[in-house]
């Protein structure tokens, strides 16, 4: 159905792809908390506390794996019948699968029903989440001037800090105001239930949308693609591939310096979740201010350059890991903490403009869904369990080499773009 109303402005624009990705973090961002403080001893009460940790940390990866099937799934409709319709979908489904968690039994009251119901629920919000990110991103980028693409891209990343901030905030208000059999109990479940009213606002700010230029444009010049998958892997296979290890350092470098690092000093340096959630608040706002310094510099130079500047930082971001984090202090821990955020963002805020640039907009919304989504499997959904494998057999310094070493793959992808960066911008 073709929009009758008039063309929203750039601010209602860049709004509705800042709320979207802010509902759609901070629903994840909730679980991941939640999985290193909670679900260990509520879900997987059978278990000692350690294999408790691995448990709640292989489910939050398991919503990795269900995201590239929400890419293939929301990618298909977002380049057939467009991004609007596309962008609402995804939401409902991510904040109806975070709201349902609320209401989960646990392993006292249920057994293992609440760890299997928790699992499915985890499989959708990761679902929801695949269609979300490149939607949001084409929602910016088609819809800038030619020289802010990098400044227009960045909003859906910005999403990012102001869903961990609301998300780890509120975790850190109840810990104060709770006492800890108030909160294990079923002070955790009120993040779970407040996701309701934010994605209302998120739905209001998108039902007032049309579609975006470049999506009309393609519509004019020819029938949209039958199976736009298809059509991405028979003729866009080199950038699929180059463009998902390109986004694997980002990945990696946010769940160690959030997830990990929570996990770890709480339960292996004693340091209370309510320092070390202050710490981590405090130092997302590093990261914020990457990815906007990232997006005026990608309009300067372009996103694939920074995006490589972000690669050589994170390398010695992850070899200073163990130095810094090691000791237990919380000065050097929130010296590395904000760090290895501010380089975060230099390696995630270009995604949004470098992404869609890779493919034509007949497959862009597929294309940058997918390569975003599968970089998450392998970037992300390893990396608190092989982490806290690693930091218990080997110690701090090899998890930092394994964040360096996810920064040179991402680099080496990013050199195989070379012919391809910005070709379809």
């Amino acid at each position: 159905m073709t929009d009758t109303i008039a063309p929203p402005s750039p601010r209602r624009i860049l709004l509705a792809s800042l709320t979207g990705t802010s509902v759609e973090f901070y629903d994840f961002y909730i679980f991941a908390t939640a999985a290193s403080l909670v679900f260990g001893p509520t879900f997987f009460g059978g278990f000692a506390p350690s294999t408790q940790l691995i448990w709640s940390y292989t489910l939050l990866g398991l919503a990795f794996l269900s995201r590239p099937l929400g890419a293939w799934a929301f990618g298909h409709f977002g380049d057939r019948i467009g991004r609007k319709s596309t962008l609402v979908a995804s939401l409902m489904v991510m904040g109806g699968s975070t709201l349902l968690i609320a209401f989960l039994p646990s392993y006292e009251a249920a057994g293992w029903l609440g760890a299997f119901l928790l699992a499915v629920l985890r499989f959708g919000q990761g679902f929801g989440l695949g269609g979300e990110w490149g939607g949001a991103a084409l929602l910016a980028v088609e819809n800038a001037p030619p020289n802010k693409r990098g400044r227009y891209g960045m909003f859906p990343q910005l999403g990012a800090p102001v869903g961990f901030i609301a998300a780890n905030g509120l975790f850190l208000i109840l810990g104060v105001a709770m006492t800890q059999e108030q909160f294990m109990a079923w002070g955790w479940r009120l993040p779970f239930l407040g996701s309701a009213v934010l994605v209302g606002v998120g739905l209001w700010v998108r039902l007032k949308l049309t579609e975006t230029p470049a999506f009309k444009a393609a519509l004019e010049e020819a029938e949209p693609a039958k199976v736009p998958i298809a059509e991405l892997f028979r003729e866009h296979m080199v950038p699929t591939i180059a463009g998902t290890f390109a986004a694997v350092a980002c990945f990696a470098t946010y769940y160690l310096a959030t997830a990990f690092a929570l996990g770890y000093a709480t339960k292996n340096l004693s340091i209370p979740k309510e320092t070390f959630l202050g710490v981590q608040l405090t130092t997302i706002l590093f990261m914020a201010g990457g990815i906007a310094l990232a997006g005026w510099w990608s309009d300067v130079k372009s996103p694939r350059y920074v995006l490589i500047a972000g690669c050589i930082g994170t390398i010695a971001t992850g070899v200073l890991l163990g130095p810094l984090f090691a000791g237990g202090h919380l000065t050097p821990i929130f010296l590395w903490l904000a760090l290895a955020l501010f380089m975060m963002g230099f390696v995630y805020g270009p995604l949004g403009a470098f992404l869609p640039s890779l493919f034509p907009p007949r497959v862009r919304y597929t294309g940058a869904s997918m390569t975003f989504n599968i970089a998450g499997i392998l970037g992300a959904a390893p990396v608190p369990a092989v982490a806290q494998y690693l930091a218990e057999r080997g110690g701090l310094s090899y998890v930092g080499y394994y964040l360096s070493a996810s920064a040179i793959v991402s680099l080496a992808a990013l050199w195989w773009t070379r012919h391809h960066d910005g070709k379809h911008a």
